[in-house]
């Protein structure tokens, strides 16, 4: 298991747009990942339903956690998905 914590960068948070793009990384990456905010619970990164639920805002930590191989590939590339405004 390979986890990664990151703060937020887009200006509005993880809203639809960026929300949209990171599910879409996270599903086609073909892991099993998950998000979580803060200390709360974690939830599946591929579903938009899930990650928009967390109420992520600008600033905000979220813990990523994924398993397999290439695990530390498709985390590297999530985060950089996170840490990117998305609202310019």
């Amino acid at each position: 298991m390979v986890e990664r914590t990151v703060r937020i960068g887009s200006s509005h948070g993880l809203h639809a747009r960026p929300a949209k793009l990171f599910t879409q990384a996270a599903a086609a990456s073909g892991l099993p990942v998950t998000i979580a905010k803060g200390s709360g619970k974690p939830v599946n990164a591929s579903s938009i339903l899930g990650v928009i639920s967390l109420g992520v805002d600008f600033g905000d930590y979220v813990t990523l956690n994924a398993d397999g191989d290439n695990a530390d590939t498709v985390l590297d590339q999530l985060v950089e998905l996170l840490v990117t405004d998305h609202d310019e």
